[in-house]
């Protein structure tokens, strides 16, 4: 099996230029495809809803986990791709979709990027990616 070489992690249109011309460098979601992720590892921009594909990569930084998304403010100020409100909404959309029942609150990822490169045009990935990002291997970004 080639071995994992990063990942890919959809991002909405409206947000990728933050990353490219903003100069945000913190990326927040949902811990869903991070326990192979290690720092020096390349983190691939998917651009999600319109014009898709892989539109640039940066290496991983650093990689963490916390309990409280809020909290990524604390830590990383105005370098992170989401404001405040943005994020305040996207944790009460995975409110709204989370299991229900369930009380067992998932971690959130805090993902600390450098090198940061936009790609000359969009690259068309050889499979989906899922909303909860997805593992690249050597062979896929060939």
């Amino acid at each position: 099996m080639p071995r994992i070489v990063g990942a890919a992690f959809p991002i909405p249109k409206q947000f990728i230029d933050r990353f490219f011309k903003e100069g945000k460098d913190v990326f927040i979601k949902p811990a869903t495809v991070w326990k192979e992720l290690k720092p020096g590892m390349k983190f691939v921009f998917y651009q999600s809803h319109e014009d898709t594909g892989f539109v640039g990569e940066a290496k991983i930084k650093n990689i963490q986990l916390i309990n409280d998304p809020m909290k990524v403010f604390e830590i990383y100020g105005d370098r992170v791709f989401l404001t405040k409100e943005e994020l305040r909404e996207y944790i009460r959309s995975q409110e709204r979709w989370g299991r229900k029942g369930s009380k067992k609150k998932k971690p959130w990822m805090i993902t600390e990027l450098e090198d940061i490169k936009k790609y000359d045009k969009p690259i068309k990935p050889k499979r989906f990616v899922p909303v909860g990002g997805q593992y690249i291997r050597e062979r896929d970004l060939k």
